[in-house]
């Protein structure tokens, strides 16, 4: 199990130091009880309605690890855009506040899910020709949020990252060359955290040996200078115009026109 501090909200220098060194930290109490209550019904409704929908076997990450799919049109990851406990640490780790948000979603394990491959969440988008810079090479180019929706435990399918491979040119290893201290760097940290997390840095799902579903939501953003577009998390003009001035800024290039 990693050795992990849990930072404050208001820890914002701190958390940014951490974020750049490790490729993640942990922010505690990200969610108030009312935000995290609302985020667990969403993400109890989606699962039921996927797992009725796909059966364990034919799940899209392996046998009962599923992705919730794009969501941020629900409220309750709408919710997720701008929280005051997670942007001044973005902004911190960016230097400037005109970030973007690109889309919400997240994954859940069910009981007898294995082990996920180590991965990154981003390819060399750069396909420098000469090959001296890499996506590797860069400041961090994509964030993504994740909340625990249950308390993260080794025996419920917890998330296992390896620090510092954000910056890393190595090939991440398949699951038979991976190391067994890799296998137990599992990231257990509380329900209504954030796990804000450079998308580069390897990570995978464990074992979920428990009798609990384990699921985590999601809000992703994009550095000023990086673009993300996915057609498929558009949001309608009437959701959009219901946003936050905060939200909208930040979802500007979401909205469908």
């Amino acid at each position: 199990m990693l050795d992990i501090e849990l930072v404050d909200p208001t820890e914002i220098d701190k958390a940014a130091t951490i974020f750049h060194q490790d490729g993640f930290v942990v922010v505690k109490d990200a969610l108030s009880p009312d935000q995290h209550s609302l985020a667990q019904k969403g993400a109890a409704r989606v699962i039921a309605e996927q797992t009725t929908a796909v059966p364990l076997d034919e799940a899209n990450r392996g046998f009962a690890r599923y992705s919730f799919g794009p969501q941020l049109h629900h409220p309750e990851w709408l919710q997720l855009i701008d929280l005051p406990t997670v942007l001044p640490i973005l902004e911190k780790i960016w230097g400037r506040p005109n970030f973007n948000c690109w889309g919400g979603g997240g994954d859940y394990s069910l009981p007898g899910a294995k082990i996920q491959k180590l991965h990154a969440d981003i390819s060399d988008e750069l396909a420098d020709p000469h090959g001296r810079v890499t996506i590797m090479d860069l400041p961090t180019p994509l964030v993504v949020v994740n909340f625990p929706m249950v308390d993260f435990k080794v025996i419920n399918g917890a998330t296992r990252f390896v620090r510092g491979t954000h910056r890393s040119r190595e090939p991440i290893p398949d699951l038979e060359e991976e190391p067994e201290w890799m296998k137990r760097s599992v990231l257990c940290g509380p329900a209504g955290s954030a796990i804000i997390r450079d998308v580069r840095c390897w990570h995978g799902g464990t074992e979920n040996r428990s009798e609990e579903i384990r699921p985590m939501t999601s809000v992703g953003y994009a550095a000023p200078w990086f673009c993300r577009y996915r057609e498929e998390s558009q949001l309608p003009r009437d959701i959009y115009d219901s946003l936050s001035e905060r939200a909208k800024a930040l979802t500007r290039l979401m909205v469908a026109l």
